[in-house]
Protein backbone atom coordinates (compact mmCIF):
# COMPACT_ATOMS: atom_id res chain seq x y z
CA UNK A 1 0.00 0.00 0.00
CA UNK A 2 2.80 2.44 1.00
CA UNK A 3 4.82 1.45 -2.21
CA UNK A 4 1.86 2.19 -4.38
CA UNK A 5 1.49 5.84 -2.17
CA UNK A 6 5.12 6.55 -3.44
CA UNK A 7 4.51 5.78 -7.19
CA UNK A 8 1.15 7.66 -7.20
CA UNK A 9 3.06 10.54 -5.43
CA UNK A 10 6.38 10.38 -8.04
CA UNK A 11 3.44 10.74 -10.45
CA UNK A 12 1.58 13.86 -9.38
CA UNK A 13 5.21 15.41 -8.78
CA UNK A 14 6.55 14.73 -12.42
CA UNK A 15 3.28 15.66 -14.14
CA UNK A 16 3.32 18.87 -12.16
CA UNK A 17 6.99 19.78 -13.21
CA UNK A 18 6.16 19.06 -17.08
CA UNK A 19 2.95 21.21 -16.95
CA UNK A 20 5.21 23.95 -15.28
CA UNK A 21 7.87 23.60 -18.14
CA UNK A 22 4.65 23.38 -21.04
CA UNK A 23 2.86 26.73 -19.60
CA UNK A 24 7.02 28.74 -19.36
CA UNK A 25 7.57 27.52 -22.96
CA UNK A 26 4.13 28.76 -23.90
CA UNK A 27 2.33 31.01 -22.41
CA UNK A 28 4.81 34.08 -23.79
CA UNK A 29 4.02 32.84 -27.20
CA UNK A 30 -0.24 33.01 -27.14
CA UNK A 31 -1.31 35.98 -29.61
CA UNK A 32 -3.94 37.09 -31.29
CA UNK A 33 -3.44 37.44 -35.02
CA UNK A 34 -5.60 40.29 -37.01
CA UNK A 35 -8.89 38.52 -36.93
CA UNK A 36 -11.51 38.50 -39.87
CA UNK A 37 -14.60 41.46 -39.85
CA UNK A 38 -16.93 37.97 -38.92
CA UNK A 39 -14.93 37.09 -35.91
CA UNK A 40 -14.42 40.52 -34.32
CA UNK A 41 -16.81 40.38 -32.06
CA UNK A 42 -15.96 37.28 -30.71
CA UNK A 43 -12.67 38.18 -29.64
CA UNK A 44 -12.33 36.53 -25.47
CA UNK A 45 -11.19 38.84 -22.68
CA UNK A 46 -7.86 40.06 -22.84
CA UNK A 47 -6.52 39.46 -26.46
CA UNK A 48 -5.46 42.94 -26.11
CA UNK A 49 -3.06 42.41 -23.40
CA UNK A 50 -2.12 38.85 -24.97
CA UNK A 51 -1.17 40.83 -28.41
CA UNK A 52 0.63 43.63 -26.45
CA UNK A 53 2.76 40.86 -25.06
CA UNK A 54 3.60 39.17 -28.32
CA UNK A 55 7.59 39.35 -29.13
CA UNK A 56 8.30 41.46 -32.59
CA UNK A 57 7.37 39.03 -35.41
CA UNK A 58 10.54 37.64 -37.22
CA UNK A 59 11.35 39.06 -40.47
CA UNK A 60 11.68 36.60 -43.27
CA UNK A 61 12.11 36.77 -46.67
CA UNK A 62 10.69 34.84 -49.72
CA UNK A 63 11.02 34.59 -53.65
CA UNK A 64 9.47 33.06 -56.12
CA UNK A 65 10.84 30.02 -57.98
CA UNK A 66 11.25 31.18 -61.81
CA UNK A 67 11.33 29.23 -65.30
CA UNK A 68 14.22 30.40 -67.43
CA UNK A 69 16.40 29.10 -69.88
CA UNK A 70 19.54 27.37 -68.44
CA UNK A 71 23.19 26.62 -70.23
CA UNK A 72 25.51 23.95 -69.07
CA UNK A 73 28.76 25.46 -69.84
CA UNK A 74 32.45 25.46 -69.09
CA UNK A 75 34.79 28.49 -68.64
CA UNK A 76 38.50 28.79 -70.11
CA UNK A 77 40.72 31.58 -71.10
CA UNK A 78 41.70 32.31 -74.54
CA UNK A 79 43.84 34.66 -76.67
CA UNK A 80 43.02 36.54 -79.83
CA UNK A 81 45.09 36.07 -82.96
CA UNK A 82 44.64 37.44 -86.21
CA UNK A 83 43.38 34.75 -88.88
CA UNK A 84 46.27 35.82 -91.26
CA UNK A 85 49.29 37.99 -90.02
CA UNK A 86 52.90 38.64 -91.12
CA UNK A 87 55.50 40.61 -90.82
CA UNK A 88 57.09 42.24 -94.04
CA UNK A 89 60.91 41.54 -94.98
CA UNK A 90 62.91 43.01 -97.96
CA UNK A 91 64.23 39.93 -99.97
CA UNK A 92 67.27 41.75 -101.13
CA UNK A 93 69.40 44.75 -99.86
CA UNK A 94 68.90 48.37 -101.42
CA UNK A 95 67.67 52.02 -100.38
CA UNK A 96 64.21 53.07 -99.39
CA UNK A 97 62.89 54.84 -102.65
CA UNK A 98 59.15 55.01 -102.02
CA UNK A 99 56.91 54.42 -98.72
CA UNK A 100 53.27 53.62 -100.22
CA UNK A 101 51.64 53.20 -96.31
CA UNK A 102 51.19 55.33 -93.06
CA UNK A 103 51.39 53.32 -89.89
CA UNK A 104 48.03 51.65 -88.72
CA UNK A 105 46.89 51.85 -92.64
CA UNK A 106 44.37 49.58 -94.23
CA UNK A 107 46.11 47.90 -97.35
CA UNK A 108 44.49 46.08 -100.41
CA UNK A 109 46.33 43.06 -101.34
CA UNK A 110 48.72 43.52 -104.17
CA UNK A 111 49.61 47.18 -103.34
CA UNK A 112 53.06 48.02 -103.08
CA UNK A 113 54.14 49.41 -99.91
CA UNK A 114 57.67 49.57 -100.07
CA UNK A 115 59.86 50.22 -103.49
CA UNK A 116 64.05 49.79 -103.18
CA UNK A 117 66.45 51.50 -105.71
CA UNK A 118 65.86 49.18 -108.68
CA UNK A 119 67.93 51.37 -111.36
CA UNK A 120 70.58 48.80 -111.56
CA UNK A 121 68.42 45.69 -112.12
CA UNK A 122 66.32 48.24 -115.09
CA UNK A 123 69.51 48.49 -116.87
CA UNK A 124 70.11 44.82 -116.82
CA UNK A 125 66.87 43.81 -117.86
CA UNK A 126 66.54 46.45 -120.55
CA UNK A 127 70.22 44.21 -121.35
CA UNK A 128 68.71 41.39 -121.55
CA UNK A 129 65.34 42.45 -123.57
CA UNK A 130 67.92 43.62 -126.45
CA UNK A 131 69.60 40.22 -126.46
CA UNK A 132 66.32 38.26 -126.13
CA UNK A 133 65.30 40.09 -129.53
CA UNK A 134 68.19 39.03 -131.01
CA UNK A 135 68.49 36.12 -130.06
CA UNK A 136 64.62 35.77 -131.58
CA UNK A 137 65.14 37.27 -134.88
CA UNK A 138 68.43 34.74 -135.56
CA UNK A 139 66.36 31.69 -134.26
CA UNK A 140 63.44 32.50 -137.22
CA UNK A 141 66.32 33.31 -139.84
CA UNK A 142 67.92 29.95 -139.19
CA UNK A 143 64.99 28.32 -139.11
CA UNK A 144 63.84 29.88 -142.50
CA UNK A 145 67.39 28.92 -143.96
CA UNK A 146 66.96 25.23 -142.89
CA UNK A 147 63.79 24.87 -144.70
CA UNK A 148 65.87 25.93 -148.41
CA UNK A 149 68.84 24.04 -147.17
CA UNK A 150 71.25 26.60 -146.67
CA UNK A 151 72.02 25.76 -143.18
CA UNK A 152 72.39 22.75 -140.90
CA UNK A 153 69.60 21.35 -138.47
CA UNK A 154 72.52 22.03 -135.90
CA UNK A 155 72.88 25.41 -136.62
CA UNK A 156 69.12 25.62 -136.19
CA UNK A 157 69.61 23.93 -132.84
CA UNK A 158 72.43 25.97 -131.22
CA UNK A 159 69.84 29.61 -131.99
CA UNK A 160 66.96 27.80 -130.50
CA UNK A 161 68.81 26.74 -127.39
CA UNK A 162 70.35 30.17 -127.05
CA UNK A 163 66.84 32.34 -127.70
CA UNK A 164 65.68 29.65 -124.54
CA UNK A 165 68.86 30.87 -122.78
CA UNK A 166 68.32 34.39 -123.15
CA UNK A 167 64.32 33.90 -122.19
CA UNK A 168 65.75 32.55 -118.86
CA UNK A 169 68.14 35.53 -118.24
CA UNK A 170 65.26 38.10 -118.84
CA UNK A 171 62.82 36.10 -116.51
CA UNK A 172 65.71 36.18 -113.86
CA UNK A 173 66.22 39.98 -114.56
CA UNK A 174 62.27 40.42 -113.90
CA UNK A 175 62.34 38.34 -110.70
CA UNK A 176 65.11 40.55 -109.55
CA UNK A 177 63.43 43.34 -110.45
CA UNK A 178 60.23 42.17 -108.64
CA UNK A 179 62.06 41.55 -105.16
CA UNK A 180 63.10 45.40 -104.86
CA UNK A 181 58.99 45.82 -104.12
CA UNK A 182 57.30 45.07 -100.65
CA UNK A 183 53.87 43.78 -101.87
CA UNK A 184 50.54 43.26 -99.39
CA UNK A 185 50.34 39.97 -99.60
CA UNK A 186 46.55 40.10 -98.28
CA UNK A 187 43.91 42.52 -96.98
CA UNK A 188 45.08 44.09 -93.68
CA UNK A 189 46.00 46.88 -91.40
CA UNK A 190 49.76 47.69 -91.64
CA UNK A 191 51.04 48.19 -87.99
CA UNK A 192 53.88 50.93 -86.32
CA UNK A 193 56.66 50.50 -89.09
CA UNK A 194 60.48 50.53 -88.37
CA UNK A 195 61.41 52.29 -91.78
CA UNK A 196 61.66 55.65 -93.72
CA UNK A 197 62.67 56.84 -96.51
CA UNK A 198 65.81 56.71 -97.63
CA UNK A 199 66.86 54.21 -95.24
CA UNK A 200 69.10 51.36 -96.51
CA UNK A 201 67.64 47.90 -95.36
CA UNK A 202 69.37 44.59 -95.58
CA UNK A 203 68.45 41.26 -97.13
CA UNK A 204 65.50 40.16 -93.91
CA UNK A 205 65.29 43.42 -92.06
CA UNK A 206 61.89 43.72 -90.44
CA UNK A 207 59.83 46.16 -91.51
CA UNK A 208 56.07 46.05 -90.40
CA UNK A 209 53.59 43.62 -89.41
CA UNK A 210 50.06 43.13 -91.52
CA UNK A 211 46.93 42.15 -89.17
CA UNK A 212 44.04 40.91 -90.84
CA UNK A 213 41.31 41.71 -88.40
CA UNK A 214 38.21 41.56 -90.48
CA UNK A 215 37.95 37.75 -88.62
CA UNK A 216 39.64 36.71 -85.76
CA UNK A 217 40.87 33.57 -83.82
CA UNK A 218 40.20 32.50 -80.26
CA UNK A 219 42.58 29.68 -78.85
CA UNK A 220 41.76 27.74 -75.74
CA UNK A 221 42.35 25.05 -74.22
CA UNK A 222 39.90 22.23 -72.34
CA UNK A 223 40.05 19.51 -69.96
CA UNK A 224 40.31 16.31 -71.56
CA UNK A 225 37.05 14.86 -70.10
CA UNK A 226 35.46 17.51 -72.07
CA UNK A 227 36.93 16.13 -75.74
CA UNK A 228 33.92 13.85 -76.22
CA UNK A 229 31.25 16.72 -75.79
CA UNK A 230 32.68 19.44 -77.94
CA UNK A 231 32.90 19.64 -81.47
CA UNK A 232 33.32 22.04 -84.67
CA UNK A 233 30.28 24.22 -84.97
CA UNK A 234 29.82 24.97 -81.30
CA UNK A 235 28.99 28.42 -80.00
CA UNK A 236 31.01 30.23 -77.50
CA UNK A 237 30.71 33.41 -75.87
CA UNK A 238 33.59 35.82 -75.23
CA UNK A 239 34.11 38.62 -72.48
CA UNK A 240 37.06 40.90 -72.66
CA UNK A 241 37.92 43.96 -69.86
CA UNK A 242 38.26 46.21 -72.93
CA UNK A 243 34.08 46.03 -73.00
CA UNK A 244 33.06 45.17 -70.02
CA UNK A 245 29.62 45.40 -70.74
CA UNK A 246 29.29 42.96 -74.04
CA UNK A 247 29.59 39.41 -75.02
CA UNK A 248 30.50 38.40 -78.36
CA UNK A 249 30.05 34.85 -80.36
CA UNK A 250 32.42 32.92 -81.84
CA UNK A 251 32.40 29.63 -83.18
CA UNK A 252 34.42 26.48 -82.71
CA UNK A 253 35.90 25.52 -86.53
CA UNK A 254 38.85 23.01 -85.16
CA UNK A 255 39.74 20.68 -82.85
CA UNK A 256 43.54 19.63 -82.38
CA UNK A 257 43.66 15.69 -82.32
CA UNK A 258 46.31 15.37 -80.36
CA UNK A 259 45.94 15.64 -76.30
CA UNK A 260 48.41 17.31 -74.45
CA UNK A 261 50.21 14.58 -72.30
CA UNK A 262 51.65 17.03 -69.51
CA UNK A 263 48.45 19.04 -69.17
CA UNK A 264 46.13 16.51 -69.78
CA UNK A 265 43.93 19.26 -72.32
CA UNK A 266 42.90 19.49 -75.86
CA UNK A 267 43.51 22.24 -77.89
CA UNK A 268 40.54 24.63 -79.89
CA UNK A 269 40.24 27.61 -82.04
CA UNK A 270 37.02 29.26 -82.88
CA UNK A 271 36.57 32.22 -85.02
CA UNK A 272 35.42 35.59 -84.36
CA UNK A 273 34.16 38.11 -86.70
CA UNK A 274 35.20 41.10 -85.98
CA UNK A 275 34.23 43.80 -88.88
CA UNK A 276 33.38 46.75 -86.42
CA UNK A 277 37.56 45.97 -85.70
CA UNK A 278 36.78 46.71 -81.97
CA UNK A 279 39.00 43.56 -81.23
CA UNK A 280 42.99 43.21 -81.52
CA UNK A 281 44.53 40.55 -81.48
CA UNK A 282 46.85 39.34 -78.50
CA UNK A 283 43.78 40.17 -76.12
CA UNK A 284 43.12 38.15 -73.16
CA UNK A 285 39.73 36.59 -73.49
CA UNK A 286 37.10 34.57 -70.81
CA UNK A 287 35.59 31.78 -73.20
CA UNK A 288 32.67 30.39 -71.97
CA UNK A 289 31.40 27.24 -73.84
CA UNK A 290 27.88 26.32 -74.00
CA UNK A 291 27.54 22.22 -73.96
CA UNK A 292 24.16 22.17 -73.58
CA UNK A 293 21.17 24.24 -73.20
CA UNK A 294 17.40 23.74 -71.06
CA UNK A 295 14.38 26.19 -71.48
CA UNK A 296 12.25 26.70 -68.81
CA UNK A 297 14.52 25.60 -66.09
CA UNK A 298 13.22 26.04 -62.19
CA UNK A 299 15.40 28.18 -60.66
CA UNK A 300 15.48 29.56 -57.16
CA UNK A 301 18.10 31.80 -55.29
CA UNK A 302 21.08 29.87 -53.91
CA UNK A 303 19.92 31.38 -50.18
CA UNK A 304 17.10 29.35 -50.40
CA UNK A 305 18.67 26.11 -50.29
CA UNK A 306 18.71 24.54 -46.71
CA UNK A 307 21.38 21.14 -47.03
CA UNK A 308 21.86 18.39 -44.46
CA UNK A 309 22.39 15.06 -44.07
CA UNK A 310 19.20 14.43 -45.64
CA UNK A 311 19.75 16.07 -48.71
CA UNK A 312 19.07 19.45 -49.98
CA UNK A 313 15.47 21.27 -49.54
CA UNK A 314 13.34 24.29 -49.19
CA UNK A 315 11.03 26.05 -47.52
CA UNK A 316 7.98 26.38 -49.51
CA UNK A 317 4.69 28.46 -48.19
CA UNK A 318 1.32 27.73 -49.34
CA UNK A 319 -2.67 28.98 -48.19
CA UNK A 320 -3.82 27.34 -45.66
CA UNK A 321 -7.30 27.48 -46.76
CA UNK A 322 -8.11 25.20 -49.54
CA UNK A 323 -9.82 27.87 -51.45
CA UNK A 324 -6.53 29.86 -51.10
CA UNK A 325 -4.60 27.21 -53.23
CA UNK A 326 -2.38 28.72 -56.12
CA UNK A 327 -2.59 32.11 -54.97
CA UNK A 328 0.60 34.65 -54.33
CA UNK A 329 0.72 36.23 -50.69
CA UNK A 330 -0.16 39.30 -52.43
CA UNK A 331 -3.36 38.16 -53.36
CA UNK A 332 -4.80 37.05 -49.92
CA UNK A 333 -5.80 38.73 -46.91
CA UNK A 334 -3.27 40.54 -44.14
CA UNK A 335 -4.53 37.64 -41.94
CA UNK A 336 -3.97 34.94 -44.17
CA UNK A 337 -3.07 31.75 -42.71
CA UNK A 338 -0.10 30.11 -43.95
CA UNK A 339 1.27 26.45 -44.43
CA UNK A 340 5.37 25.95 -44.66
CA UNK A 341 6.16 22.82 -46.25
CA UNK A 342 10.12 21.38 -46.21
CA UNK A 343 10.36 20.18 -49.71
CA UNK A 344 13.11 17.66 -50.56
CA UNK A 345 14.93 18.95 -53.99
CA UNK A 346 17.02 17.56 -56.48
CA UNK A 347 19.84 20.39 -57.73
CA UNK A 348 20.74 20.73 -61.57
CA UNK A 349 22.94 23.53 -62.65
CA UNK A 350 24.10 26.56 -60.95
CA UNK A 351 24.34 30.13 -61.92
CA UNK A 352 25.42 33.03 -60.13
CA UNK A 353 23.66 33.83 -57.24
CA UNK A 354 20.65 30.87 -58.60
CA UNK A 355 20.61 27.28 -58.36
CA UNK A 356 18.71 24.98 -61.17
CA UNK A 357 15.34 22.84 -59.13
CA UNK A 358 15.37 19.26 -61.11
CA UNK A 359 12.25 18.50 -59.23
CA UNK A 360 10.26 19.23 -56.42
CA UNK A 361 9.07 22.52 -56.79
CA UNK A 362 7.33 24.60 -60.21
CA UNK A 363 7.69 27.68 -61.70
CA UNK A 364 5.97 30.52 -59.37
CA UNK A 365 5.82 28.59 -55.63
CA UNK A 366 6.86 31.16 -52.95
CA UNK A 367 9.83 30.35 -50.88
CA UNK A 368 11.66 31.33 -48.05
CA UNK A 369 15.38 32.77 -48.65
CA UNK A 370 16.11 34.18 -45.42
CA UNK A 371 15.40 34.62 -42.04
CA UNK A 372 14.55 30.32 -41.88
CA UNK A 373 16.23 30.40 -38.46
CA UNK A 374 14.37 32.73 -37.01
CA UNK A 375 10.65 30.68 -37.12
CA UNK A 376 11.93 28.54 -33.94
CA UNK A 377 8.81 28.35 -32.10
CA UNK A 378 5.67 26.21 -32.23
CA UNK A 379 3.65 29.64 -32.37
CA UNK A 380 5.32 32.23 -34.07
CA UNK A 381 4.07 35.34 -36.25
CA UNK A 382 6.31 36.65 -39.08
CA UNK A 383 6.76 39.49 -41.31
CA UNK A 384 6.63 38.37 -45.14
CA UNK A 385 9.39 40.56 -47.48
CA UNK A 386 9.88 39.88 -51.23
CA UNK A 387 13.85 39.37 -51.70
CA UNK A 388 13.03 40.99 -55.42
CA UNK A 389 10.68 43.37 -55.80
CA UNK A 390 10.09 42.14 -59.19
CA UNK A 391 8.39 38.85 -57.74
CA UNK A 392 5.05 41.17 -56.23
CA UNK A 393 4.12 44.29 -55.97
CA UNK A 394 4.63 46.10 -52.56
CA UNK A 395 3.39 44.48 -49.57
CA UNK A 396 1.13 46.39 -47.06
CA UNK A 397 2.41 46.37 -43.78
CA UNK A 398 -0.02 45.82 -40.70
CA UNK A 399 0.27 48.20 -37.67
CA UNK A 400 3.11 49.34 -36.25
CA UNK A 401 4.91 46.03 -35.62
CA UNK A 402 5.32 45.79 -39.22
CA UNK A 403 6.62 49.65 -39.77
CA UNK A 404 9.50 48.85 -37.39
CA UNK A 405 10.51 45.58 -39.07
CA UNK A 406 10.77 47.28 -42.46
CA UNK A 407 14.38 46.72 -44.25
CA UNK A 408 16.14 49.10 -46.75
CA UNK A 409 16.05 47.66 -49.85
CA UNK A 410 12.86 45.60 -49.57
CA UNK A 411 9.18 45.33 -50.33
CA UNK A 412 7.34 46.55 -47.30
CA UNK A 413 6.94 43.25 -45.61
CA UNK A 414 3.05 42.13 -43.84
CA UNK A 415 2.15 39.97 -40.93
CA UNK A 416 1.36 37.13 -41.77
CA UNK A 417 1.06 33.41 -39.24
CA UNK A 418 2.64 30.70 -40.39
CA UNK A 419 1.50 27.68 -39.27
CA UNK A 420 2.41 23.91 -39.70
CA UNK A 421 0.22 21.11 -40.92
CA UNK A 422 0.92 19.25 -37.41
CA UNK A 423 -0.40 22.57 -35.63
CA UNK A 424 -3.67 23.10 -37.78
CA UNK A 425 -5.68 20.94 -35.59
CA UNK A 426 -4.95 23.73 -32.68
CA UNK A 427 -5.94 26.80 -35.17
CA UNK A 428 -8.64 25.33 -36.25
CA UNK A 429 -10.25 24.45 -32.94
CA UNK A 430 -9.81 28.71 -32.06
CA UNK A 431 -9.94 31.05 -34.95
CA UNK A 432 -9.29 34.01 -33.01
CA UNK A 433 -6.04 32.86 -32.02
CA UNK A 434 -3.94 31.64 -35.03
CA UNK A 435 -1.13 29.80 -33.87
CA UNK A 436 2.05 30.16 -35.92
CA UNK A 437 4.79 27.24 -36.01
CA UNK A 438 7.32 26.68 -38.23
CA UNK A 439 10.80 24.81 -37.16
CA UNK A 440 13.13 25.12 -39.99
Amino acid sequence: MRAATKVFLLGVIAATVAGAWWLQQHRSNVFLAPKPAAAAGTAPAGSASADSAQPPPALIEVSRARAQTVRDSVQAVGNLLSRQSTTLRPEASGRVTALNFKDGQHVRKGQVLLQLDDQLERAQLAQVEAELALAQAQFERSRELVGKGFISKAALDESAANLKVTQARRALAQTQLQRLRIIAPFNATAGIGNVNLGDYLREGDPLVQLQDLQVLYVDFRLPERLSSAVQTGQTIELEFDAWPQERFAATVIAIDPLIDAQGRSIALRASLPNTEQRLRPGMFARVNLILAERNHAVMVPEQALLVDAKGAAVIRLTPWQEADAGKDPSELPDNALYRSERVPVELGLREPGLVEIRSGLEAGDVIMTAGQHRINRSDQRALLAWSNPQDATPLKPIGAEAADETVEGLEQPKAVPIVEPEDVTGAAAHPQALAAGVRP
